[in-house]
């Protein structure tokens, strides 16, 4: 996703955080905190990869109809979930999402990611070394068939060029707006703390969602942003459907999906840990 960044999570903060975290374990076992590990202390994680095919999962790319494969774009290849296009001349805005088939609403969600290759010609700068896990999506049968992105909160995964600095586990809203430090945040992409990852290194990504109350970005066992009541912004044309078709304001749970946005990416692991409510 593009659009302006905005990075209202200084480290000391971050640090304030971990700290109330362990003081107020107690407190929030139903909770859960994430330590440096990234560790998670309900339920048992279970494996929505099986490492053969897609079974249990469904794309949706912008320009064709829910479950059109178009140009094999996903696909499993060695053993790895591949966004792929070698079978693309040129990118034309075919924005692709992957969706699992179950509803969420407690849990964590990590996955094993790494970029790849060259971007496919025509893709938007922005979208260089660009993925992202989709939480609290819309149900993907509402999408236009056209529409770009889903109505939902985006864990956005990025690369490093090669040089210089460039943070992953970002949030970025399509769609929706969340509150941070008490106050609402409309801005598009907001900057997580994270280190950047430079070539074609195997990153892990997580994020831990509480239904409406707390949702937190963890990369490589470190907290890189944490948010709270992610909701719908009723200034976006997505969005707007969602209320006329009775959708709650507040988002509590939704779907999950993985990004294509025009640069090849594998995920070698996507795991999902549920939480007690």
């Amino acid at each position: 996703m593009t659009g302006q960044r905005f990075s209202p999570w200084t480290n000391q903060s971050l640090n304030i955080m971990r700290t109330l975290c362990v003081l107020s374990t107690a407190a929030l076992t139903p909770l859960g905190c994430a330590t440096k590990e990234g560790a998670a202390t309900e339920g048992r994680w279970i494996s929505l990869f099986n490492g053969k095919d897609l079974t249990g999962w469904t794309p949706k790319i912008t320009g064709s109809e829910l479950g059109e494969n178009d140009k094999d774009t996903f696909r499993v290849q060695d053993g790895l979930l591949t966004v792929a296009y070698d079978q693309y001349e040129k990118f034309n805005g075919e924005f692709g999402h992957l969706f699992y088939k179950d509803l969420f609403s407690h849990y964590r969600l990590r996955v094993e990611y790494r970029f790849l290759g060259e971007q496919t010609p025509g893709g938007p700068g922005w979208a260089f070394r660009n993925s992202g896990m989709m939480v609290h999506c819309q149900p993907p049968a509402t999408m236009t068939k056209d529409q770009s992105f889903p109505v939902c909160i985006e864990v956005q995964l990025l690369g490093g060029p090669g040089t210089g600095e460039r943070s992953t586990g970002n949030l970025c809203t399509p769609g929706t707006h969340v509150v941070m430090n008490d106050q609402l945040v409309t801005q598009h992409c907001i900057d997580s703390t994270s280190k950047t990852y430079h070539g074609d290194q195997w990153v892990t990504a997580e994020v831990e969602v509480h239904g409406n109350r707390l949702i937190r970005h963890v990369v490589n066992g470190e907290i890189v942003l944490e948010y709270s009541e992610p909701q719908l912004d009723d200034s976006d044309a997505d969005a707007r459907k969602r209320l006329e078709a009775g959708a709650d304001h507040m988002l509590t749970e939704g779907y999950i999906s993985l990004q294509a946005e025009s640069h090849p990416v594998q995920f070698r692991k996507v795991e999902l840990l549920p939480l007690a409510e």
